[in-house]
């Protein structure tokens, strides 16, 4: 595997259990890591200027907020930074159009899938 260079990680998952395996695989990757369980709370995080190098966002999320909006919305904060979709219930045709440096990923995924396509994406950024 790619070992990540501490690419700091915003991960929403409104699933406890999702969201703690898929920290501790990034963790365990190299990255640092800050979750949240919503769409509000992570542009609360963006807003407050902490540093993130991707954003990885579930789409079915439990408040007012999807994913797909708050992609939307972190994009106008911060144009460059990568953003991971990912869902068990949708296609990335079915949340067309997907904002600009974005990738779908269809749940479920393998968390060490993700390791390496967020290395990735922050190599790029």
């Amino acid at each position: 595997m790619i070992q990540a260079i501490q690419a700091n990680v915003l991960l929403v998952e409104d699933e406890v259990l999702i969201s703690d395996l898929v920290a501790g695989v990034l963790t365990e990757g190299g990255f640092n890591v800050h979750t949240v369980a919503s769409a509000e709370d992570a542009l609360s995080y963006l807003n407050s200027g902490s540093p993130v190098d991707v954003l990885f966002t579930d789409i079915n999320l439990a408040k007012q907020m999807d994913g797909s909006q708050l992609a939307a919305r972190a994009r106008e904060l911060r144009p460059d930074l990568p953003i991971v979709y990912a869902s068990g219930r949708y296609s990335a045709s079915a949340i067309q159009p997907l904002v600009t440096r974005s990738v779908f990923l269809p749940k479920p995924y393998d968390p060490m899938t993700v390791c390496t396509l967020l290395t990735r994406l922050t190599m790029q950024h």
